[in-house]
């Protein structure tokens, strides 16, 4: 059942599912001041709950994932405190994010995006955030706060260079023009498309499969990909090798390794349903 202590949220588990819904449909989900606090407080629990493995994060309704930043808000005084002092400490990095905590970089449980509309300004920024975006085949990207001469201050002028390259990314940042999902998919944006209205039910189903897999190794992988990225190579495998060492150390690896040589997983039972999608089975 959905959590009732967010108005602006939607916080439901299912099992080691996490679901995360901006709930302001009628301000096509953009983020006020409320929201923001609640996502802080929503990723928080999320990230120390020890039975939440995958989260994902929709907006509400059927239009949007989510329009960004609530420029209402932000017109009165509401969404930024813009004084000195607390200006200076976005400038050293003490803050969280402008729309909830999308300056976090170590959060290492996966996400998911499921983006069921517009995903606009911050709402793309949030969706950069996440490690893998199921959009609906009406969806659509667009750094559209070019308008009103407002700019990315939640991860969009970092992520989206790293997701689909420069040049592309130039091309949204500075001409603010919309891209649809098809686009989208073809710069690698998002990773799939599915027919409009169910993009939340692809992404809660891949998030079960994920859940279904050794948690360690993969959050350990997420972690050295992460810190590695755009450092120098040596310095990516001195990463790595720290966090495939941290790991190896876990039962969960010992267990793997008896799975794989009695045969007992999953991928080795011949008529089992394989955990690993579109893997081939060998011959014996």
């Amino acid at each position: 059942m959905p959590d009732p202590n967010y108005r602006d949220l939607r916080y439901e588990r299912r099992g080691p599912v996490t679901i995360i819904t901006i709930d302001r449909p009628e301000r096509m989900n953009a983020i006020g001041p409320d929201t923001h606090r609640e996502l802080i407080d929503a990723w928080t629990r999320f990230r120390f709950d020890d039975e939440a493995l995958v989260g994902v994060l929709t907006g509400a309704g059927d239009r949007a994932f989510c329009a960004g930043g609530d420029l209402r808000a932000a017109y009165s005084g509401e969404l930024l405190d813009t004084s000195d002092a607390e200006l200076a400490a976005h400038d050293r990095g003490e803050r969280p994010g402008v729309l909830g905590p999308s300056r976090w970089t170590d959060l290492y449980k996966p996400t998911i995006a499921a983006i069921n509309g517009v995903a606009y300004a911050g709402g793309l920024e949030w969706a950069c955030w996440t490690d893998l975006a199921i959009a609906d085949a009406h969806a659509s990207f667009g750094v559209t706060c070019r308008r009103w001469n407002v700019g990315l201050a939640d991860g969009g002028t970092q992520r989206l260079t790293r997701i689909i390259g420069y040049r592309r990314a130039m091309d949204m940042i500075i001409t603010g023009r919309v891209v649809d999902a098809r686009e989208a998919l073809n710069f690698g944006l998002v990773n799939e498309v599915v027919p409009t209205g169910t993009c939340l039910e692809r992404a809660v189903e891949l998030a079960h499969r994920i859940a279904e897999l050794p948690q360690p190794a993969l959050r350990s992988d997420k972690e050295a990909a992460a810190r590695g990225y755009g450092r120098p190579l040596d310095e990516g495998l001195r990463i790595e090798a720290q966090c495939f060492n941290r790991s190896l150390r876990s039962p969960e690896t010992e267990e793997g390794l008896r799975r794989f040589t009695e045969r007992d997983h999953p991928d080795r039972i011949p008529g089992a349903r394989p955990r690993t999608p579109g893997l081939v089975r060998s011959a014996d």
